[in-house]
């Protein structure tokens, strides 16, 4: 598998438990949504059928008082009566109510006897009209009317706009006169409320889904924030576990170094010492008897004087004696004395350390650091001045070593900044203290090194060791 498709068990979990609630949380909302588009839909169709059934029942109303107010007329005239077919028609054409109502009337050939908003059709044939949807208005409404009468929806110019538009009309037909009477509603600002519900809906159901999606990208990011926080304690409690686990491990280190140490100066050194000894005392008994024999045992001391200088050097590598059994504040003095002396840098000291020891481990690490420092000065610095300086601040114990030598600008493999500079890095690291370079060329170097301290711990970690 390739490296950028493996996940974490982590990432896994916490994909497991946004992705069923993003799924839940989608199917749900469009379920809802789908829901809610069919009940509003059904809901605007009610509201139009109302509307509708509204206007109808007026338009009756309408047409029933028009007849009305034409009932003696229509009653005393017969076919041939041009005189009452004439009164008739001026009564319809004075009827009018509201911006766009009025009476219209037709024979049954289709042609226009009465039209109050529209005069110049009158006298016009309009049975074979058709409106802009092909539907044959004026032959549809003379069939209603003959079957006792009806409603008939079709577009018709509206006075007051003189544009075509939506209109509802009832008709019926006259008695005696084989003529059809009608009325008719504009519906166009039913079509112009429905559609302005049906926005509203629509805008609605947007509202709310984008408040679903608010509230799942909330309920998404709390999750992850959760799941983060989660993490980052386990990472703290972790690095916190690391920390404690290398700790432990130098000073257990420490605790081993300096046992074994104290073996190669307490054991075999003093072996060493004892044969060496006995060795002199042989020479002096023996005296220049034989110049081979003593010759050879010249020798044989010199290389066992060679291997104690070397086991001592071990013991000293090791863990220094100085620092077991003076102390710190000795041990550097002691390193700075002989680092002065064959180098002939002059070396300034402030060391200013807490009244108690301070623990294997800070204390082996701080001579460690100071002795690396040293190192590269006396290799690659060209100094001529060397400050050392420990003090205690706010918890923590800092060493400083800074000298007036030739500094550098970039990390290479030569000189302090190499493998000097990263033991030194990674020495403080295992103690979870602070590590800080600063140099620049001409301008000299600065170590800086910082670890947390208390007095209690100190005392504690000293017993334990």
């Amino acid at each position: 598998m390739w490296p950028n498709q493996t996940l974490s068990l982590k990432t896994k979990i916490l994909l497991l438990a946004i992705l069923p609630l993003i799924l839940v949380t989608a199917v749900n909302t469009l379920i809802s949504q789908k829901q809610a588009q069919l009940l509003s839909e059904q809901e605007i169709r009610t509201f139009e059928e109302n509307l509708l059934a509204s206007k109808r029942n007026e338009l009756q109303n309408y047409v029933s008082l028009a007849m009305t107010s034409i009932a003696h007329l229509v009653a005393e005239a017969d076919p041939h009566d041009r005189y009452a077919q004439q009164e008739i028609k001026r009564v319809l054409d004075g009827l009018t109510y509201g911006e766009d109502g009025y009476f219209f009337v037709y024979d049954r050939n289709g042609v226009n006897l009465v039209h109050p908003k529209q005069p110049e059709l009158v006298g016009k044939n309009l049975y074979d009209m058709q409106d802009r949807n092909g539907d044959y208005v004026i032959r549809n409404l003379l069939r209603l009317a003959s079957e006792g009468g009806g409603f008939h929806r079709y577009l018709w110019r509206k006075p007051s706009k003189h544009d075509l538009e939506d209109k509802l009309s009832y008709v019926v037909q006259i008695p005696k006169l084989n003529w059809m009477m009608g009325t008719g509603l504009y519906i166009d600002d039913i079509a112009s409320e429905v559609a302005a519900i049906r926005n509203d809906v629509r805008r609605n159901i947007r509202n709310t889904f984008f408040t679903v999606l608010a509230i799942v990208s909330g309920a998404v990011l709390l999750v992850v924030m959760i799941g983060i926080a989660i993490n980052v304690h386990a990472s703290q409690l972790a690095d916190a576990r690391l920390r404690e686990l290398a700790q432990k491990y130098v000073q257990f280190q420490v605790a081993q170094r300096r046992r074994f140490a104290r073996e190669l100066h307490d054991g075999i050194n003093q072996l060493m010492v004892s044969v060496k000894f006995r060795i002199e005392l042989a020479l002096e008994k023996f005296g220049r008897q034989d110049q081979s024999a003593v010759a050879d045992l010249d020798k044989g001391r010199e290389v066992l004087n060679r291997a104690i200088q070397e086991v001592r050097q071990i013991s000293h590598d090791l863990r220094p004696s100085m620092l077991d059994d003076l102390g710190l504040e000795a041990a550097l003095q002691g390193m700075a004395e002989d680092f002065a002396e064959r180098t002939g840098i002059q070396v300034s000291q402030r060391l200013r350390l807490p009244p108690e020891r301070l623990p294997d481990d800070i204390e082996i690490t701080l001579y460690r650091l100071a002795q690396e420092a040293l190192t590269n000065v006396e290799r690659h610095a060209e100094a001529d001045r060397v400050r050392i300086g420990i003090w205690p601040q706010d918890g923590l114990i800092w060493l400083e070593v800074e000298d007036d030598g030739r500094g550098f600008s970039a990390p290479g493999h030569d000189g302090p900044q190499g493998i000097g500079l990263i033991n030194m890095r990674e020495r403080t690291e295992l103690l979870s203290g602070s590590f800080e370079l600063v140099s620049k060329p001409g301008q000299g170097t600065l170590v800086r090194a910082g670890f947390a301290w208390m007095a209690d711990a100190a005392k504690h970690n000293r017993r334990r060791v």
